[in-house]
């Protein structure tokens, strides 16, 4: 709460909502181990998804598999990567405890002294905008209609019929449709609650830069496997050749989209301490919100309408579980189309 560049921060100002989502995560606590398997075989399928699709519609989003490694300064931290590590194989997602030499080799650009690390050769990364940009052109392809730009003001069902109040250009409209789905982000907690759904999802705030490599030795001086450093939180992804990725952070600060210097300056920090080759001089920050649910899963399923459905809630695994969590979603919206042809 007093530290400003924490890498958790928690705004203490109240509010029911931050109140009763605090209390129903530590009552999801006891869960954790059976919940964090389950995100891993979610994952796991998810994965396969994502890369049929790209396949298929010939989505390039500058892929890496390269895996990902986690490094841990010290012993403690790194033996409570090894209890996750057990629980992620349990999941079927295994990966390999390295030791400080290994982790060199791995990356040789990082710097830094570190106790070992855990390599998961299976992982990959990349440019999420461009996936889901190429993704949405694949859906037009297939007939699907896109609103661009326009403001969800309200929603609503009888059962038979979905009705959404939308602003664009100035102008109200009400359209209506045979069926919804919310997938609104932070946002679906308020959509939710029109359609007679308790969606307990939070905003948890978090931030990123992406840092332009202009030239030749700060590409070189880049990394190319993913990397997660458990101590700041902070994840990170190589973009092609010239742009590299520094995610994380989390900040408990209901739905505020200000980008604070003071939580960026951080991670401009940690690339400078990691990776000194670099040039930082060209950084472009960004700040989003992260619809959390207390349990930390995903909201996939019918509403109470019956012509009402989510698919929400994804937290910090949004890309990672989204192909998953909308093929899921597909069979429960053609199960209740085929039962109302009946």
């Amino acid at each position: 709460m007093f530290k400003r560049d924490a890498p958790l921060l928690m705004n203490p100002t109240p509010s029911w909502h931050k109140l009763s989502w605090m209390a129903e995560f530590i009552a999801a606590i006891p869960r954790y181990k059976e919940n964090t398997i389950s995100t891993a075989r979610l994952a796991i399928e998810s994965r396969q998804h994502h890369f049929a699709w790209a396949q298929a519609e010939g989505i390039e989003f500058d892929h890496k598999r390269k895996g990902i490694l986690h490094f841990y300064r010290d012993k403690k931290g790194f033996e409570h990567a090894a209890q996750v590590s057990k629980l992620l194989a349990a999941g079927g997602l295994p990966r390999r405890a390295v030791t400080p030499q290994e982790i060199a080799a791995i990356e040789p650009s990082l710097h830094g002294k570190f106790y070992g690390g855990y390599f998961t050769e299976s992982d990959s990364t990349g440019d999420i905008h461009k996936f889901t940009y190429g993704l949405a052109k694949a859906c037009e392809r297939h007939g699907v209609k896109i609103y661009n730009e326009h403001e969800v003001l309200s929603v609503g069902s009888n059962g038979q019929s979905a009705f959404v109040q939308v602003k664009h250009a100035g102008e109200t409209l009400s359209l209506t449709f045979d069926a919804m789905v919310v997938c609104a982000g932070v946002h679906g907690r308020r959509l939710g609650g029109q359609l007679g759904d308790r969606l307990n999802i939070y905003p948890v705030k978090g931030y990123s830069i992406t840092v332009n490599l202009p030239d030749a030795d700060s590409q070189s001086a880049a990394p190319q496997v993913s990397l997660l450093d458990d101590e700041t939180k902070l994840v990170t992804s190589r973009l092609g050749d010239d742009r590299f990725r520094v995610a994380g952070t989390a900040e408990y600060n209901g739905i505020n989209l200000d980008i604070r210097a003071d939580r960026i300056q951080p991670l401009i920090h940690w690339v400078n301490q990691c990776f000194p080759g670099i040039d930082t001089r060209k950084v472009v920050p960004w700040a989003g919100l992260r619809p959390m649910m207390p349990d930390m899963l995903p909201r996939v399923g019918q509403g109470k309408r019956t012509n009402v459905f989510y698919n929400t809630g994804h937290g910090h695994l949004g890309w990672t579980l989204s192909a998953i969590t909308a093929h899921q979603l597909a069979g429960k919206v053609m199960a209740w189309s085929r039962s109302g042809q009946d």
